[in-house]
């Protein structure tokens, strides 16, 4: 696969035979213990701040991280993540993931455009091709974690990595309005529908503490999130607190900064990883 703006050539004869493809990313999986697919509902529920938020939080752990961007339409983790420039391949053209620190690397669709605002306009066969691509012809090498951010829905990304990673679980992301849990009833279905594992249910932008007074405020409502996993029989994985400071620390692309900008917040992911590790083999 290489870095440039032009759609691969998925299926062509210059390219690897499907069997090829098929051995080519069966030996990266070999390589990375737990792929986690964070998924949503529907767009504006901030489901790429929390893949970048899980990443890091698991980077901080001590985890070896690699975080993928397959929202071909849109991807934003390598400008959230600090990561510039295209990917560089290795001498046998695989590709190198962007480094955020020693314990996370990154890939996005992002890193491989000359042009970011360059409209990437592909059907389904390119889609699952380059998300193949994506898997095998990357460099991950021993990882504990893959965590791999889809686009909103349930079309063709998702379905494409939970058939080119069929031991990928899924976390899914929704916000207490009930628009919002609406659609992530639809996900829950998807993945029971192709057989895609569930960890379990993250609410994001959830109630958070006034800086002055200190009382609770929800922006939407509370208890959304948890009702809904308990009805749809999926785990709560718990509620994250909507904060300003994560949208300013992602969009300057300084993740360091999450840590000490976001503490409310990164406690929380910090419980939602404790349950997430809880429930994975060791």
């Amino acid at each position: 696969m290489a870095p440039k703006s032009n759609p691969p050539s998925c299926g062509s004869s210059h390219g690897p035979s499907s069997e090829e493809g098929d051995q080519k990313i069966n030996q990266v999986l070999a390589g990375i213990r737990h792929k986690i697919l964070v998924m949503s509902g529907k767009g504006g529920v901030g489901k790429s701040s929390v893949s970048a938020a899980l990443a890091l939080g698991l980077a901080t752990k001590g985890y070896h991280i690699g975080l993928l961007d397959v929202d071909i339409h849109g991807p934003s983790l390598a400008g959230m993540m600090g990561v510039q420039g295209l990917l560089d391949l290795t001498p046998d053209q695989r590709v190198i993931p962007k480094p955020v620190n020693t314990h996370l690397k990154v890939v996005s669709m992002q890193s491989l455009m000359q042009n970011r605002d360059q409209a990437v306009i592909w059907r389904g066969p390119a889609k699952s091709g380059v998300i193949r691509q994506f898997v095998g012809d990357v460099q991950w090498g021993r990882i504990d974690f893959l965590v791999i951010d889809a686009p909103p829905g349930t079309g063709d990304e998702p379905l494409s990595v939970a058939q080119t990673i069929p031991e990928a679980q899924a976390v899914i992301v929704t916000t207490p309005q009930d628009v919002a849990l609406a659609d992530v009833r639809k996900s829950i279905n998807f993945c029971r529908t192709i057989q895609l594992a569930t960890l379990g249910l993250v609410e994001n932008m959830g109630p958070f503490a006034c800086p002055c007074c200190g009382k609770s405020i929800s922006l939407f409502k509370s208890g959304g999130g948890q009702a809904t996993a308990e009805q749809m029989e999926v785990p709560f994985l718990g509620s994250l607190p909507f904060d300003p400071n994560v949208v300013k620390v992602f969009d300057a692309g300084q993740p360091q900064r999450l840590q000490e900008s976001a503490t409310g917040f990164v406690a929380a992911m910090d419980r939602v990883i404790e349950k997430i590790l809880k429930t994975l083999p060791t």
